[in-house]
């Protein structure tokens, strides 16, 4: 074998070889992100201060944080969609 095959065969498997760490420390760091979403403790609705009538024009329906039918991004389920916390936000 010539010393530039050789070489050559060296710098490519390096190469796989970086390439593939990297790729399993992405898709490594992607799952813990992955399981930290779904880990994701919400808010009680007594902290939240949560009541479920409107606070004026303000209802969790109109809020960024709502998710239909009956769900909040931040605050434990259920809500009511004409409830309140204070973290409204309004949807703009």
């Amino acid at each position: 074998m010539m010393r530039g095959e050789e070489s050559r065969r060296e710098t490519v498997s390096r190469r796989v070889i970086l390439a593939g760490s990297a790729l399993a420390l992405g898709a490594a760091a992607t799952g813990t992100v992955a399981i930290r979403a779904r880990a994701q403790v919400k808010i009680s609705q007594a902290n939240a201060k949560y009541q479920d009538h409107p606070n004026g024009k303000q209802e969790c329906d109109g809020c960024i944080q709502f998710q239909p039918p009956n769900a909040c991004k931040i605050v434990e389920s259920p809500i009511n969609p004409k409830g309140w916390c204070q973290f409204f936000g309004a949807k703009s």
